[in-house]
């Protein structure tokens, strides 16, 4: 079994950042990717960033150039970096992790974005 803590989250002024980290746990031996989703009320979970286990990377075009995902594999840990917030960006961040095929969720934490 795999658990996921995201923390960092929080109220942020536009234009400001902030980072948020996700510490995996548990039998961890063989991850294909990690990465962070955001979800609103009333929409789906929508993806923000994904680390795959060669170190490619994704990103919603709408955080391009804005949002970096890394990882510290000493650590267990993916970090999701927030620049130049919009208040657009305002959401429940989830960490994820897809391990031989099953895929595990954090709790989420919470970003808003003040205009």
């Amino acid at each position: 079994q795999v658990q996921l803590v995201e923390s960092g989250g929080g109220l942020v002024q536009a234009g400001g950042s902030l980072t948020l980290p996700c510490v995996a746990s548990g039998i961890i031996f063989a991850i294909s990717a990690m990465g962070w989703y955001r979800q609103v009320p009333g929409k789906q979970r929508e993806l923000v960033a994904i680390m795959f286990s060669g170190g490619s990377t994704n990103y919603a075009d709408s955080v391009k150039g804005r949002f970096t995902i890394s990882r510290d594999n000493a650590k267990n840990t993916v970090y999701l970096q927030m620049s130049s917030l919009k208040p657009e960006d305002t959401a429940v961040y989830y960490c994820n992790l897809i391990q031989l095929g099953s895929t595990y969720w954090g709790q989420g934490t919470q970003v808003t974005v003040s205009s």
